[in-house]
């Protein structure tokens, strides 16, 4: 199944995607709930029948006149209002690529397990605008990711049965402010300003059934499903970005084992891949000027269009726009002794 989240009379309405028509989740059948918050707290009864509804739609044998286009309505996030939103950091290729550009040693720890951290759940939207103020300008950058969303409670899972926690894979923009991010961290505690701002997803939620077609075998030694997925992001329409979700190395069902030891984890908590490799312009640029000393480095500008793709889950395009407010964290630092 593909699922939309749209604004239907001011609250957020979940919808069937089938051949870019939308069908109203609670107009195809009494029994199922009209928003993604409600669908995935009662997956195990509601998808089956959503499922069942779906290829009906699709033999034909569905007789409604409720469907509108896709193209007629607003996009939210598939998950507008997720319980949590962490976001992992699985991709070998730009851990070490970003490490080698800092001129670091790759970090023995990274082969050992997987790590996250928390984001603002309450900043995760959908296609559109992202709106920032004038310190996030300050080498703002996107970041090229998948996510997942969970669908049932668990606790102390292990990474064999991790995968069917998982309600479905979308795109993820981990959008990163990486001046107030790299003031951030020096003090070592993880990013908080640099990375709360904005956390684009969608534009909707494939479920893992449709992708079994994708599906590839995982890094020796891992464990869970991968998927042969394209990634690519263009800013502007010019393409700056390629990888592949099959190049994670540590799988989301892995990362799942690590966030729920000792932690209930709940249906609408959203977790995120971390980045491609080659998936930001951090990375980019500093292999630029490891390569070239005049390289001359590119971050994202007011009105710039962000245009992140993955086979199978579509297109997340959002627009950098500034807010009416010239409030600067940057210039009110203090110099105390």
């Amino acid at each position: 199944m593909q699922l939309v989240s749209y604004l239907n009379e001011g609250r957020d309405q979940l919808a069937l995607l089938v051949d870019n028509m939308l069908y109203d989740m609670d107009r195809l059948h009494g029994d199922l709930p009209g928003s993604m918050g409600m669908f995935l707290n009662y997956w195990e009864d509601v998808a089956p029948l959503a499922t069942v509804i779906e290829q009906k739609i699709r033999n034909d044998k569905f007789k409604n006149d409720i469907a509108i286009s896709i193209d007629e309505v607003e996009i939210l996030a598939p998950v507008p209002h997720p319980t949590s939103c962490r976001d992992g950091y699985a991709f070998r290729q730009h851990v070490a690529a970003a490490r080698r550009n800092r001129k670091v040693d790759m970090i023995a720890e990274f082969n050992k397990y997987p790590i996250f951290y928390f984001t603002n759940n309450n900043s995760v939207q959908g296609p559109g605008n992202i709106y920032c103020m004038p310190d996030h300008f300050e080498k703002l950058d996107f970041e090229l990711e998948a996510a997942i969303v969970i669908n049932k409670p668990g606790r102390n899972i292990k990474a064999a049965d991790a995968d069917a926690y998982i309600a479905g894979l979308m795109i993820m923009n981990d959008m990163s402010a990486r001046r107030l991010q790299m003031e951030e961290m020096l003090l070592n505690l993880g990013p908080a300003k640099g990375k709360d701002f904005s956390t684009a997803i969608g534009p909707k939620l494939v479920t893992l059934d449709e992708l079994q077609q994708f599906e590839v075998a995982c890094k020796e030694g891992h464990t869970g499903k991968a998927w042969n997925l394209a990634m690519k992001c263009s800013v502007n329409k010019i393409q700056v970005s390629a990888g592949n979700l099959a190049d994670m190395d540590w799988t989301f069902a892995e990362i799942i084992e690590r966030v729920s030891y000792g932690v209930t984890i709940m249906p609408g908590d959203i977790i995120g891949s971390g980045t491609v490799g080659t998936g930001c312009f951090l990375e980019l640029n500093g292999t630029g000027k490891l390569n070239n000393s005049s390289y001359e480095e590119q971050w994202l500008k007011e009105n710039d269009v962000v245009e992140l793709e993955i086979d199978a889950l579509g297109k997340l395009s959002n627009t950098m726009v500034k807010e009416e407010n010239d409030f600067s964290l940057l210039a009110i630092k203090k110099n105390l002794k």
